[in-house]
């Protein structure tokens, strides 16, 4: 795994955040840093050039959707995913589990891995730990997720144990099914909410020296103080020379939270999933574009922002787009909102490095 490295230049003194350079066969990545998801080899609604001027870095796509649709066959003969979607930076593929978990109704998990219905077609399909890892593989991606099982919010501890260890042992089957050195796989730890078996699924991890370690198995509906325990108690525990990634995140709050204890990357689905139901994140804050007081607001966004939204258009132009459900409209908050994660990461980067993080963002712990 020559091609990834991960530099730590910088940590602060009162808490575990650390700035740092994680590096990748296309390009490198400046951590802490939000990552944009393009589930099916495209962030919603925007282009990869718009996607590159938010200032994103890596972005990732998923294995499960890309599987069905368009089939990692004609990924590949587009020359792999980075080719096929236009996008140079870093890539990372999700490795389908957590999607297939949410399939509650119709699927069905052995030891060997899971059986279940396309929702596409009803077609019967099997996914295993060394399936998802070959379709990775070919795929192209530079990060790869190994196979895990996510258990529910709530779930029993039995059944978080049986997942957990089920989760290690489909880990040591993705690492014997992985066959290129261009891709770095990563382990994700789960537990559900028990520190404990975190603690020790965390450790069995660790003791591998893997390229880099995700925190799974959060942000599924538990409580948000609950997530920062978690996180809190999870991530001191990985290496301290690898990357970390927190899946699924993508809050203010719980991004500030996450760093603090370490954390280098994120990824969340709500700057896209927002922007199409008419939202903006200002400074945090979620704003519906659909409310009156916007018709006449001929001011940006955000006047604090630089994205071309912000830079170009009024929140009463937004608005009356929103209002008239052009797609122009979930375009510019797209746009905006993926900036606005990226920009607060990087400020929180600049923060670290010079040591006035919690001086900084300390009102966000």
């Amino acid at each position: 795994m020559t091609n990834f490295f991960f530099e730590s230049l910088a940590s602060c003194s009162q808490t575990k955040a650390r700035a740092g350079i994680f590096y990748t066969p296309h390009g490198a990545v400046e951590t802490p840093r939000f990552m944009p998801v393009g589930t099916l080899a495209n962030v919603k609604t925007i282009t990869p050039a718009q996607l590159a001027d938010t200032g994103a870095q890596m972005v990732l796509a998923n294995t499960y959707h890309l599987h069905l649709q368009p089939g990692e066959g004609i990924v590949a003969g587009a020359g792999g995913l980075h080719k096929f979607m236009g996008w140079t930076g870093p890539m990372l593929t999700d490795s389908g589990g957590f999607q297939v978990f949410s399939l509650s109704e119709m699927r069905k998990i052995t030891e060997e891995g899971v059986t279940f219905r396309s929702p596409h077609d009803g077609q019967i399909i099997k996914l295993t730990p060394e399936r998802s890892i070959e379709i990775q593989n070919t795929l192209g991606a530079d990060v790869i997720m190994a196979f895990d099982e996510c258990p529910p919010y709530p779930a029993t501890r039995e059944e978080v144990e049986t997942a957990t260890g089920r989760t290690y042992r489909w880990l040591e089957r993705s690492i014997t099914a992985h066959k290129r050195s261009d891709q770095a796989l990563f382990p994700i730890v789960q537990g559900g909410v028990y520190l404990d078996i975190r603690a020790r699924a965390a450790g069995d991890l660790a003791a591998l020296n893997m390229p880099g370690y995700a925190i799974g198995g959060v942000s599924v509906g538990e409580p948000t103080e609950l997530m920062a325990e978690i996180v809190q108690a999870t991530a001191p525990l990985l290496p301290v020379n690898k990357p970390r990634y927190l899946m699924g995140v993508g809050t203010y709050r719980e991004m500030a939270i996450a760093i603090a204890a370490g954390i280098d990357l994120f990824d969340c689905v709500i700057p896209t999933r927002w922007a199409r139901h008419g939202t903006a994140i200002v400074s945090g804050e979620r704003w519906n574009l659909k409310n009156a007081k916007f018709k006449d607001d001929f001011t940006p966004l955000d006047a604090t922002c630089s994205c071309y939204t912000c830079v170009n258009f009024t929140r009463a132009y937004i608005a009356h787009l929103v209002r008239s459900q052009e797609i122009l409209a979930y375009t510019l908050l797209s746009i905006h909102n993926i900036t606005e994660l990226i920009s607060f990461t990087q400020k929180i980067r600049e923060s670290i490095l010079s040591d006035r993080f919690v001086t900084d963002f300390g009102h966000w712990l």
